[in-house]
This record gives C-alpha cells, sequence and structure tokens, in this order.
C-alpha cells in the first residue's frame, strides 16, 4: 500500500532527476513492469541478470560472457535501476543483449514484468534485495541467485532489527554467492540459505588492452611530472581532494579528477575554477574521440605544463586514467558513503590510497592493504603527506604497484565458480548443444 502511494512521488522524483540526467525521463513505463518483453513463441532460456547501476554493470561483464559462451542456445535480459548503468550496459554488449529497468517493487508491477520476460533464471548482483521481487520469483518457481553479495556490518545491523521478516526475504533466495566469509557469515545469520563462498567477480574485471594503450599515450602527452588519479569521486569529497591537492609539497603535480556520476561533471569543474585551479577536460583535450585511435591523436597533443586538473569528463574510460598515473586515490572513502571499488585500479599495478569509510568494500580494502598494494588515510591532510611520501620514493611506488598487481592477480577465479553454480540451476542444455 505504501508503494502506490509513493509511486506518483517516484515518478516526480524521476522527472526532478532528468534535468541532470535526461535518461530518468526515458522508459518510465518499465518502472512498473510495462516492458516489451519478449515473444509468445521465443522458447529460449532467458538468462536474467540484475545490475543496479554502472559498477555492478561492468562486474557482471565477465560473468555474463561466460555465460553466454556456456549456453549460446540463450537469451540475456540486462536490467538496471539507473541510466548510467543501462547506457553502460549498452557500450559493454551492443546488441547481444536485451535491456529494460527493474520494475518498481510492486506485486503487479513485478508480476508483469516476469510474465513479460518469463526468465528461466534470474540472477541479481551484490546487495539487490527486494522483498516483494523475491517472492513473486519464488511463486512463479524462478530460481533468484544473489551473486557476489556482500553485507557489509553496518548493513547487517540495519537489517537484523526485523527480525522474522528479514530471515522469510533471504531465504527466498534459490542460491546465496558470497564475496567472502564474513558476507556469508553475516548472510546467514539473515536467513540465507544454500550459500557458498565463490569470492569476488570484480577481480575478473581485466581492463582492456587498448585502454592501458590510450593511458599510456596520456602519459607520454602529460610528461614526467607526478600524476595522480582521484577516481570515483562522490558528492562533497571533491572539496576534499582538491584540499590534499593545494596542500602537496610536490611542486607541479598533475591531478586527474574522475567523478562517479556524469551529471556532475560540469558541477565539478566550475568547483575547480572557483578555486584558482586550471582545469582542462578530458573531452576537450582528447575531442570527442574514444576509440583505440583516440590515443595516438591525444598524444600529438600535449597537455599544457600548467594545467593543474584533468577532469575526467568521460565514460568507460577508468582504467585508461589509472594507467597514465602513478598513484590512484578511490573515491567515496572521504566521506561515511562506503567506499568505491579498488581492485581496478590494483589490476592495472597502480599503488591505491583510501580513506577510512570502505564498509561497502571492506574485505577487498583490508586484503590489498595486508598485501602492500593500498595504503589508509584518514582525512585530506593524510592524503596529502602519503602522496608526497610515494611520489618522493620511486622504489617503494613501484614496489607497492607490483604487490597490488600481485594481489588482484592471486583472487580472480570467482567468474567460473559462479558460472559452474548458476548452469546447474539453469538446467542442461546438451540439447541446444547436440
Amino acid at each position: 500500500m505504501l508503494w502506490w502511494i509513493v509511486a506518483p512521488l517516484a515518478v516526480l522524483r524521476l522527472l526532478i532527476r532528468s534535468r541532470r540526467e535526461r535518461g530518468y525521463r526515458e522508459h518510465i513505463g518499465e518502472r512498473f513492469g510495462r516492458t516489451r518483453g519478449r515473444s509468445p513463441d521465443d522458447d529460449a532460456p532467458l538468462i536474467w541478470v540484475h545490475a543496479v547501476s554502472v559498477g555492478e554493470t561492468r562486474a557482471a561483464q565477465p560473468l555474463i560472457e561466460a555465460l553466454m559462451k556456456a549456453r549460446p542456445d540463450a537469451r540475456v535480459l540486462l536490467t538496471h535501476m539507473t541510466p548510467s548503468g543501462r547506457a553502460t550496459g549498452e557500450q559493454l554488449f551492443g546488441d547481444r543483449v536485451a535491456r529494460a529497468y527493474l520494475p518498481y517493487d510492486m506485486p503487479r508491477a513485478v508480476r508483469r514484468f516476469l510474465r513479460a520476460w518469463r526468465p528461466s533464471l534470474g540472477i541479481v548482483m551484490e546487495t539487490e534485495v527486494w522483498p516483494t521481487l523475491i517472492d513473486e520469483c519464488r511463486r512463479a518457481d524462478m530460481p533468484l541467485v544473489l551473486t557476489n553479495a556482500r553485507m557489509s556490518a553496518r548493513s547487517f545491523k540495519r537489517a537484523a532489527r526485523f527480525g522474522k521478516s528479514t530471515r522469510e526475504v533471504f531465504g527466498g533466495f534459490a542460491r546465496v554467492l558470497a564475496q567472502s566469509p564474513s558476507d556469508a557469515e553475516r548472510l546467514t545469520a539473515l536467513g540465507a540459505r544454500q550459500m557458498a563462498v565463490l569470492g569476488n567477480l570484480k577481480f575478473d574485471m581485466a581492463t582492456p588492452t587498448e585502454l592501458l594503450a590510450r593511458g599510456r599515450a596520456w602519459r607520454t602527452a602529460i610528461g614526467s611530472r607526478p600524476v595522480w588519479v582521484a577516481a570515483s569521486t562522490r558528492e562533497g569529497e571533491e572539496p576534499l581532494v582538491l584540499d590534499a591537492f593545494e596542500a602537496l609539497a610536490t611542486k607541479g603535480s598533475l591531478l586527474v579528477l574522475v567523478p562517479r556520476h556524469p551529471q556532475r561533471f560540469d558541477e565539478v569543474a566550475d568547483l575547480v575554477q572557483r578555486r584558482g585551479l586550471r582545469c582542462v577536460r578530458r573531452s576537450a583535450w582528447g575531442g570527442e574521440a574514444v576509440a583505440a585511435a583516440a590515443a595516438e591523436r591525444v598524444a600529438d597533443a600535449p597537455l599544457p605544463a600548467d594545467v593543474d586538473v584533468l577532469l575526467g569528463d568521460s565514460m568507460g574510460e577508468l582504467g585508461a586514467y589509472y594507467a597514465a598515473s602513478d598513484l590512484a586515490f578511490i573515491g567515496g572513502s572521504l566521506l561515511p558513503l562506503g567506499g568505491q571499488n579498488l581492485i581496478e585500479a590494483c589490476g592495472v599495478g597502480v599503488p591505491v590510497l583510501i580513506g577510512p569509510h570502505v564498509f561497502n568494500f571492506s574485505q577487498a580494502t583490508a586484503d590489498a592493504v595486508v598485501a602492500g598494494g593500498a595504503l589508509q588515510v584518514e582525512d585530506p591532510a593524510a592524503l596529502a603527506r602519503a602522496l608526497d611520501q610515494l611520489f618522493a620514493d620511486r622504489p617503494r611506488r613501484v614496489a607497492m604497484g607490483a604487490a597490488a598487481s600481485a594481489f588482484a592477480a592471486r583472487h580472480r577465479g570467482a567468474t567460473a565458480r559462479t558460472v559452474e553454480v548458476l548452469l546447474a540451476l539453469l538446467g542442461d542444455g546438451s540439447a541446444a548443444e547436440e
């Protein structure tokens, strides 16, 4: 009943958000289960993967590719909650998968969605726990799997307050595939059954070679001065990052600032300029091209030495920003926002700095610090000190980068383990192979 009351407000919120990101006013009907679905005579198995936004979509890429390779007879539906996640899915998969928004957690909307698509198997990523969705999938006898599941201590305490209701919700998953033993312990305490610890899919996200080459070309164009990237920063964090930048004793360094949400690019550019720093946008420096050939064009256009901040206002190039940098700071962690994924930076082999607030990525952060590939800092002043120390100590920087790379390589393999479990739930595909 509450959903019916707030539904008009939810639409109003979409329209308000669309003033900054136009995609929110598109496909609104899908958020109420009004989707085109598939034709009645299409009886191929349908694997439905829900990835809420950009990070989850990119984490799901190796899994989706492996599932399509293992079951070429199956269709894939990829659902999202944000336009940026949907755009990322289109960029990664093109027309090889179908796309839609996941409906709001209302019984009729969820039923319309399930009737329209008739999935054989549902996969939700990480923390996407929607009670009505879980219940309707169970009623439809459609196995729903929580994959790459994580449960922070903070989220566990909140969920545990609902007692029996929480246990009924988590008990509705056909399987729960956790990232770590601590995640599995918390999820089991909340009622999850059929538990397995398979590792973190994000370790299997390999940065494409063309992005690495692009980043190296950018570095050539930047020159020999120290470069650090502040990646996936969130609202309220950029002023703190700029405080650290201005406090550096290392003079002449370049900050590559990459906000997590594209609708904030203009806002962050204005902030940098108000601080009296010279800012150049990636889109202005490299033109509109983002294809592999762009790297060669950028290399022919050196970045002026008086540029303080290069604003990363592009999508899908985070790996290139890491490859162009000596050090990486991972955003979402200087404020109590839970942190962001540091695994991609480690995989590129760049030393990582991260703030104190990492409750959404606590296990990966702790493991990276123990491995010697990452350092945790408390505040902007500590961030500035760590940057100065590492810029002045190249052997330590190189050792940290090697440790980060080894850490990422050591934890790969979750995708293959996850695919094995999912294929067993999907059923026999031998007829298709024959």
